[in-house]
């Protein structure tokens, strides 16, 4: 049997950025999945999150089981149930984490998109099986930021939503028809800014504009920048699983 049909919670070639972004973005302390590592075939990394943070560990495919340290399990199950009882211990920052909660690959979510598998609220404790219909929507987010216009380059404050692949921005939180809506599923990139005479401005590029958009702090950008990215990153895998 491959790994995936084994591991629902298998992410395959999931980098390391997606990973962290994915997992802080809709996991919480304690979500980990498995993902190919760099080192090649029978290498793999579990990736889990520990808080604000996320860690990375080594599990190696060797003869019939599964190795981690000193450690040989025979499943990948065996080694889950191992350290849900028994902690990892970070090692930079000797922080314990417990295996919690596996975040799974595919997850109906559903809505008007109900053909197209994406990920859905995982809550500490449950697992893929326990879901149900009316979790709501990951991966969402809300606030101000401050934007560039596209004729006069002014710099206006818009209140921001994000929900599935539409990132709608209004004149205000109260107003409830938004300035526009932009489809996300058309972006190219999502990346810090360092051309405006702005701090904390990151821009989001489209075939026909960027909109350069600039929060209150470094972090506030950094988290846009993350869950914007694992937008672009899930609609890549989506279109993937679905055509490839």
């Amino acid at each position: 049997n491959s790994v995936y049909s084994l591991t629902p919670w298998y992410h395959g070639d999931l980098s390391r950025h997606a990973a962290e972004a994915l997992l802080l973005s809709n996991g919480t302390d304690g979500s980990y999945l498995l993902r190919n590592s760099n080192e090649g075939p029978g290498y793999f990394a579990l990736s889990v999150r520990a808080k604000d943070s996320v860690k990375h560990f080594q599990v190696t495919r060797k003869d019939s089981g599964y190795a981690f340290g000193f450690n040989k399990f025979a499943t990948l199950q065996d080694f889950v149930n191992h350290f849900a009882n028994q902690p990892l211990l970070g090692s930079d920052t000797g922080t314990l984490i417990v295996l919690k909660s596996p975040y799974p690959l595919c997850v109906e979510e559903p809505s008007i998109y109900e053909s197209v598998r994406v990920h859905t609220a995982i809550q500490t404790g449950r697992t893929e099986n326990d879901l149900v219909a009316n979790a709501p929507s990951l991966g969402t987010k809300e606030g101000y930021l401050v934007k560039q216009g596209a004729v006069v380059k002014n710099w206006k404050q818009r209140w921001f939503t994000l929900n599935r692949y539409e990132l709608k921005y209004f004149r205000d939180k109260m107003c409830e028809e938004p300035i526009r809506t932009l489809d996300l599923r058309a972006c190219s990139a999502v990346q810090f800014d360092y051309s405006q005479d702005r701090v904390n401005c990151f821009c989001l590029v489209f075939a026909k504009r960027t909109f350069y958009l600039c929060a209150k702090t470094g972090v506030e950008a950094d988290e846009w920048i993350k869950i914007l990215r694992w937008k672009l990153v899930s609609f890549f895998q989506i279109t993937c699983f679905t055509q490839c």
